[in-house]
């Protein structure tokens, strides 16, 4: 069909013109408390949140991965696109010093792939208030939270992958093998 296109006179569609889907992470902010670092991820989807249901949020301290995040974006009205989400590491034991953080976010297909990829760092100097006896090198995420986005639990993932796994079952049983 695609050869006959010249001969009728017909346009092809431009797929150039289809808007893509992206999450850019505006800004990663950081506080520094007593014995906790609070980073704040400001994110907005593009073209809209209602391209997305679930996108992945990793975030890394000194290239280890600390903690892996699913969340649901919400698809109410009433909210806009753009997103804040939380994080507080508890920093006892961390010496004073510069460190990196890295936030990856992407959407998770259920072929692995990861779509919409993206990643921002920022350099945090840490200083403690108190020093503490024993040093530790990668700190702890004390909690996460967000004010409009829901976070899944592990138990949530396992009962969302064996949904999509029985659907994916259901359609394989479904097709016509020929």
């Amino acid at each position: 069909m695609d050869d006959l296109s010249f001969q009728f006179n017909i346009q092809k569609p431009n797929q150039a013109n289809k808007p893509s889907k992206e999450i850019v992470v505006n800004n990663i902010s950081e506080v520094v408390n007593e014995d906790e670092l609070a980073i704040n991820v400001e994110f907005i989807l593009l073209p809209s949140k209602l391209a997305f249901s679930k996108i992945n949020l990793d975030i890394y301290f000194e290239d280890q991965l600390l903690k892996s995040i699913t969340l649901g974006i919400p698809q109410s009205s009433l909210l806009n696109d753009n997103f804040d989400f939380p994080i507080v590491l508890d920093m006892r034991g961390i010496s004073a010093a510069k460190y990196l953080v890295r936030v990856e976010m992407f959407e998770l297909w259920p072929s692995g792939e990861k779509l919409c990829f993206t990643s921002k760092e920022i350099i945090v100097e840490y200083v403690p208030k108190t020093k503490e006896s024993r040093l530790v090198k990668i700190p702890v995420v004390k909690s996460v939270a967000g004010s409009n986005i829901a976070v899944a639990s592990s138990s949530e993932k396992s009962v969302y992958l064996d949904i999509e796994q029985d659907l994916k079952k259901e359609i394989q049983s479904r097709r016509d093998l020929w």
